[in-house]
């Protein structure tokens, strides 16, 4: 009984799998009477599969780390940014008062320690321990001031000889912090030094609170992680902000190029290889085929993201991600449902 029963579903089963390829993948002409004549089908493609269009390296979310008031949005959607670029920046009154505030107790207390007799034996430490914290200091500036020099250049405030010294300036105060580091670190390394005085333990702690400061200050500025097009902008100056998960304030993209986030069937992924031809069909522009690569395959299969809406069934297969890069320029906007077919190698 449980034979004949279990018969009837794999009947079912393949009916229904070729009753979807053939209303969702297009055959060649005179397919389905080659089928009926069970003659061999000419199908251009060895799999097909869903897929998503995005741009290179996907879309990128930004959001915020921290509550607060937009005091200032510097882009706008369709604007192409850079690395690094200011993009929105929160209210930073109480951050930059905090920053002052540590900073000057830093100060008081660096100079309490010089006016005592210190062992001359952590002289080292204490002449890199201070490198280290003007280098902190200087990269601070520079980030800041590299911030409205790249928004100053879009607007045509700034021209590049002054982008340019921006950039350097951060450059040169990042690769003295580092080198600062590297000195502390070697200084502390003998194992025959002395412990830290009172005054010394007091400059530490002071200089931790300038750090938690100065971090404070930079959550207030939200900017560019990679270079691209902002194709979604949510944030408005003077609104309220904080830190949502999936609601970003931001989504950039570099559409230099676009690709597709193809989901291939577990029973599929043997089939697909890096660097074999595909195309790729949407509803918006039928009859028109748009021409890529395979470029990526993930390391693990996972679950479908492009599926039905409904609740995710128990018999689901997973499936693997598979990126498949265009040629060249394509009329497809990210976001759009695609379908992917993979050439014959």
């Amino acid at each position: 009984m449980f034979k004949i029963i279990g018969a009837i579903a794999a009947l079912g089963l393949a009916a229904a799998a070729g009753y979807y390829v053939s209303n969702h993948y297009e055959l060649p002409s005179g397919s389905q009477a080659q089928s009926a004549q069970s003659e061999p089908v000419d199908v251009p493609w060895v799999a097909a599969a869903p897929g998503r269009v995005e741009p290179k390296g996907g879309e990128v979310e930004i959001g915020t780390a921290i509550i607060g008031r937009v005091a200032e949005v510097f882009v706008a959607v369709n604007d192409e940014v850079e690395k690094d670029q200011l993009l929105i920046k929160l209210d930073d009154a109480e951050a930059r008062a905090r920053l002052a505030a540590a900073e000057t107790q830093a100060d008081v207390r660096e100079k309490a320690r010089n006016d005592q007799q210190l062992n001359a034996d952590r002289k080292e430490v204490r002449d890199a321990e201070d490198e280290v914290y003007r280098a902190e200091r200087a990269v601070t500036g520079a980030r800041i001031e590299l911030d409205y020099a790249l928004n100053g250049k879009r607007d045509g405030s700034v021209n590049d000889q002054t982008l340019d010294n921006a950039r350097r300036r951060l450059k040169e105060a990042e690769d003295r912090l580092q080198r600062g580091r590297v000195r502390v670190a070697q200084a502390q390394a003998d194992s025959k030094l002395p412990a830290p005085s009172q005054a010394e333990a007091a400059v530490s702690e002071a200089r931790a609170q300038v750090a938690i400061a100065e971090a404070l200050l930079d959550k207030t500025r939200i900017r560019a992680p990679q270079a691209g097009r902002v194709l979604q902008l949510s944030a408005q100056s003077g609104e309220m902000v904080a830190p949502t998960p999936g609601v970003p304030l931001i989504v950039i993209g570099d559409m230099s190029v676009l690709q597709t986030k193809v989901e291939v069937d577990e029973a599929d992924v043997s089939k697909i290889k890096v660097g074999q031809l595909a195309y790729v069909k949407s509803v918006s522009y039928p009859g028109q085929e748009f021409e890529g690569k395979v470029v990526e395959l993930a390391p693990a299969l996972s679950s479908p993201d492009i599926k039905q809406r409904g609740a995710r069934r128990p018999t689901d297969v997973e499936v693997l991600d598979v990126t498949v890069e265009f040629n060249g320029p394509v009329p497809l906007l990210p976001g759009m449902r695609v379908d992917a077919f993979f050439r014959q190698k």
